[in-house]
């Protein structure tokens, strides 16, 4: 076996499904590379990008909201909140909501507010990584 299946599942659906070679993901603890016949694992994703990279050597490039990361002997499946096809992102978007993030945390009121700045920062700057990422691959 070459290759194992891909599916990208958000809250609002399916966004990828297909054979792939390799699908890279960030996990809690660093980067994941899944490959055919990868030991079975189920493990909790960071925001940030997941790469499908395709038999011939395409890569699919999503960015998620984070969310969980399932293997099975033929099987690898992302359960997001939010997933997005990186080239869809709007780089403005991002940059607003990084900016609000940090001026909502510049101005702290209470640990609630804090904590859920935090969190919108985390994933403003996930999607802005994401798209460099895919402009970096663009130009290789």
């Amino acid at each position: 076996m070459t290759t194992i299946r891909c599916d990208i599942v958000s809250a609002e659906a399916e966004i990828f499904h297909g054979e792939a070679v390799m699908v890279v993901a960030t996990g809690e603890l660093g980067e994941l590379g899944i490959t055919p016949r990868h030991a079975p694992l189920i493990t909790r994703l960071k925001p940030g990008h997941v790469d499908v990279v395709l038999e011939g050597g395409e890569r699919q490039q999503f960015y998620i909201s984070g969310g969980i990361l399932e293997v099975q002997p033929q099987v690898v499946t992302v359960l997001a909140d939010t997933a997005v096809r990186a080239a869809d992102l709007d780089e403005a978007a991002a940059q607003r909501a990084k900016k609000e993030a940090e001026d909502a945390l510049a101005n702290r009121t209470d640990a609630m507010e804090v904590s859920e700045a935090q969190t919108k920062l985390a994933q403003a700057l996930a999607q802005l990584q994401a798209l460099e990422r895919l402009r970096k691959n663009l130009k290789h």
